[in-house]
């Protein structure tokens, strides 16, 4: 055993331990892109620097053997900027979207990409849980939305937007999907009670994501049934069986409906004093609500735009009630933000909304790009329901349809470490970028995976992974310098390259620039 420092307490570790490995075993957090366990090290992302305390080095931990006496800092101000400034670096080279523009358009930032993809593979049922866990009335929206995604589409710099409308639609008219309420609720939620006063979409929507985590929920609404404004849409444009559907199914979740019950001012307070929370989601401001005690102005009530936090503690204000608003995806939306701020509020937590993270974008698609963003889409037109808007796409149109999607997002959105490391060090993408950017490349075979160099890192993993298990070809460097690049030698093909162990150097990748190229093998259960 090996006794030495590390931030000036004494610790012990085995002998012959690389020093990153050791600080991790340690409960130290180090970031890395190229160290991958049981492979050699290959020193290039330089994110695992640590400091010599006796020296004041910046050393890479992944490739340093822990010797006697040694003294390490892991964290302070000069080991920040230097991983950030080599972020920063590693961001400059970096062409690709985290999330696709379509989800960043949608006001409840629902993953488009993704129900494109389950879709186009017959997975109606687990498109409709992708949908569910972001939109609470996917077949209401599905009607009336005025699709702000579709406007933002990449697909619309070929020919026409993908109609993710029709498609969600489809999904929530033809999927199956059982919502999954937590076995054990925190110990800080426990017992925890919301009072939602109103019925209409905003209202809905927060109830049905607060409720999802264990907070009992009940609705007050002085109409005899849910829905609010809903309710008055012309059924060729929106049918009832569709809306009490929804509603339905979020009844189901737990949440309790007190319809017919008008609330004024005293019956108000009483909720203040009932309830844990209260979210007054009542649709435009009707004067007698100026005399509850909250800050109000000409068009609504006065709220915390991140928050939705009135001048009344533990009272939130969603949807129409804060400004005239038009649009029942940002009603929606605003109720599934506001639910993370009730569980934050209820947890007593700071509250600051919904979490928001790093995310890269690349602008609009290059003339020289097009067909590679073809190789993962068709290039059929927009398909139009052949039986018009009032039917929908029908199982044929929705294949085809799903199957324009260009998937401009990121595979591993969530667990890509180069954008999760990018938002815990604040880095600036833009710091060391020039004024051109590199065109997006993408290489697809028959096979499974994905390989998108521009998100490449050049960290060597794949590099090593194939040599450890001795494919034929492999992945390898390619070239020299500034233009090194890594591919499979002698112009193989992707999939020969990777052979029999693809899911594995798929999953060792620690970006976007190797994936699997859809979630699940298709199958036509739509």
């Amino acid at each position: 055993m090996i006794r030495f420092k590390v931030n000036h307490k004494e610790v012990e570790v085995a002998g012959g331990a690389y020093l990153l490995p050791a600080l991790q075993a340690l409960g130290y957090d180090i970031p890395h892109l190229c160290y991958y366990e049981g492979l050699e090290h290959y020193t290039s992302c330089m994110l695992c620097l640590v400091k010599d305390a006796r020296t004041g080095a910046l050393i890479p931990s992944c490739s340093l053997r822990v010797e006697p006496e040694m003294d390490i800092i892991t964290d302070d101000e000069e080991i920040f900027e230097a991983r950030k400034t080599g972020l920063e670096l590693l961001l400059s080279d970096h062409v690709g979207d985290c999330e696709a523009p379509c989800t960043k358009a949608c006001p409840a930032h629902m993953n488009i990409p993704l129900m494109n993809r389950l879709l186009q593979n017959g997975k109606a049922d687990e498109a409709l849980e992708v949908v569910m866990k972001d939109i609470a009335l996917p077949g209401v929206l599905g009607r009336i939305c005025s699709a702000p995604c579709e406007k933002i589409c990449r697909r619309k710099d070929i020919d026409e937007p993908v109609s993710i409308c029709l498609l969600k639609r489809y999904a929530a008219d033809s999927g199956l999907y059982e919502p999954s309420l937590p076995e054990q609720v925190e110990p800080a939620l426990q017992g925890r009670k919301v009072a939602i006063i109103g019925s209409g979409p905003a209202g809905l929507a927060a109830a049905y994501h607060t409720q999802l985590r264990g907070v009992q929920c009940t609705i007050f609404d002085k109409a005899p049934v849910a829905g609010g404004q809903l309710q008055a849409i012309d059924e060729a444009i929106l049918p009832k069986e569709v809306l009490d559907r929804e509603i339905s199914f979020i009844e189901k979740t737990g949440v309790r409906f007190r319809m017919g019950e008008a609330i004024d001012k005293d019956a108000f307070l009483r909720l203040k004093e009932s309830y844990n929370a209260v979210v007054i989601a009542t649709g435009p401001l009707e004067e007698p609500l100026r005399e509850w005690g909250l800050e109000t102005y000409k068009q609504g009530i006065q709220a915390n735009r991140s928050t939705y936090e009135t001048n009344l503690p533990g009272v939130f204000a969603i949807g129409a009630v804060l400004k005239p608003m038009r649009m029942a995806v940002k009603s929606v939306g605003h109720g599934k933000e506001a639910s993370y701020c009730l569980l934050q509020y209820l947890k007593d937590e700071e509250v600051k909304g919904e979490p928001g993270i790093f995310n890269s974008r690349f602008g609009r698609i290059l003339p020289e790009e097009v067909q590679e963003f073809l190789k993962e889409s068709n290039d059929h037109h927009r398909v139009e329901p052949i039986y018009g808007l009032s039917e929908g796409l029908k199982l044929e149109e929705v294949l085809e349809e799903a199957a324009r999607c260009i998937h401009c997002d990121c595979r591993k959105i969530d667990t890509c470490k180069l954008r999760i490391y990018a938002d815990a060090y604040r880095a600036d993408q833009k710091r060391f970028g020039g004024a051109e950017r590199k065109a997006v490349k993408k290489v697809i075979e028959n096979g499974a995976a994905l390989y998108e160099p521009e998100k490449c890192v050049k960290c060597g993993i794949c590099v090593r992974l194939t040599e450890k298990h001795r494919e034929t070809y492999g992945m390898a460097f390619i070239g020299r310098g500034f233009d090194i690049e890594i591919g499979t030698p002698f112009h193989e093909t992707l999939s020969t390259g990777l052979d029999d162990i693809a899911e594995e150097v798929v999953r060792a990748c620690p970006t976007g620039a190797l994936a699997l190229r859809s979630p699940d093998p298709p199958d036509r259960r739509l």
